[in-house]
């Protein structure tokens, strides 16, 4: 099978999962709101568990003993979290628990925000194949476990 077309597939299959979010209609609104919460936890762990546990490592061990190039790697991390914490203080947003919702204006947000979330995530899926086949696997497999419960949330 041709490298591109493991590439395309694996995103193609990761991008079928952003229908998930549709099966919500067929569920009850108590039974909605006992998962939820558990849906948010497991979709935060999988990306904070591929990132710290996988992706970081990997790159520590890409830039060998160079001290300067793990603190920057640090330091982007940081900034990542940084950047997200203030952007939600400014925007004012804050993740909801509960199934009933009125309709804001930073509802729009989420949708520009979920088609560049999509757009990276086949980003991150194609550079890690580019690394490894077993390393794309991974990610695809996390990337996979943080879009059902995200794609539910958002829906």
């Amino acid at each position: 099978m041709s490298f591109l077309l493991i590439i395309i597939l694996a995103t193609f299959l990761v991008s079928l999962l952003s229908f998930v979010g549709a099966l919500t209609l067929f569920l009850k609104k108590q039974v909605l709101d006992k998962i939820l919460l558990t849906l948010v936890a497991f979709s935060a762990g999988a990306l904070i568990g591929g990132a710290f546990l996988h992706l970081l490592p990997e790159a520590i061990l890409k830039v060998g003993n160079n001290s300067a190039a793990i603190l920057n790697l640090f330091l982007y991390l940081l900034l990542g979290f940084c950047t997200f914490f203030v952007l939600e203080q400014f925007i004012r947003w804050h993740h909801c628990h509960k199934t009933e919702h009125t309709i804001k204006p930073v509802s729009y947000l989420i949708l520009v925000s979920d088609a560049v979330h999509n757009f990276i995530d086949g980003l991150v899926i194609a550079a890690s194949f580019v690394i490894s086949f077993p390393i794309g696997i991974v990610t695809t497999l996390v990337i996979a476990l943080h879009e059902i419960p995200q794609e539910i949330g958002d829906f």
